[in-house]
């Protein structure tokens, strides 16, 4: 037996592309891709910026999606262990007496 969906969920879809490249659009306006300097190798990769990939500025290459398959094998920290590193991080002031 086959059910048709009504055309509702193709709007729906179709309204959500939409939304999501003109997002990008958006984005991509405020922050184009840096192509030299300092801001062109981010310390994530030493080849690509995941925010170029997420802009689609460029497509993600084999090294980046191995780094982010590998992010993913890692077990989340705790609550504890992130308390634990903002206490000891001294923020923007390199002070931690005054953590943020």
């Amino acid at each position: 037996m086959t059910s048709s969906q009504p055309s509702a969920s193709g709007d729906f879809g179709r309204w959500i592309e939409e939304k999501s490249e003109a997002v990008k659009a958006e984005l991509a306006e405020k922050f184009p891709p840096a192509t030299s300097g300092p801001a062109a190798v981010h310390h994530e990769t030493s080849a690509q910026r995941i925010e170029e990939v997420l802009l689609g500025h460029e497509p993600a290459g084999d090294a980046l999606l191995e780094e982010l398959a590998a992010e993913d094998s890692v077990p989340p920290l705790s609550d504890e262990e992130l308390a634990r590193q903002a206490l000891a991080s001294g923020g923007g002031d390199n002070n931690p007496d005054t953590p943020e």
